[in-house]
C-alpha cells in the first residue's frame, strides 16, 4: 500500500503527464519488497518514474 506522501507525488506526476505534457500512462505498480511506486509513461513508454516511500520522485 502506498504511503500518503507517495500518493501525493503520484497525483502530481500523473497530472503533469496527462494534462500538461499530454502523455499516456501505461503502468503504475508498487514493488512489495522496496515499497517504491513505479510509473511507466509516454507514447514510446520512454518515461519512467520511481516514487520512494517519503514521496521523492526519481
Amino acid at each position: 500500500m502506498p504511503t500518503a506522501a507517495q500518493l501525493e507525488s503520484l497525483y502530481r506526476v500523473s497530472y503533469q503527464l496527462t494534462f500538461i505534457m499530454l502523455q499516456p500512462i501505461h503502468l503504475i505498480c508498487v514493488d512489495r519488497r522496496t515499497l517504491h511506486v513505479y510509473v511507466l509513461a509516454g507514447y514510446d513508454e520512454d518515461l519512467e518514474f520511481e516514487i520512494v516511500p517519503n514521496g521523492e520522485v526519481f
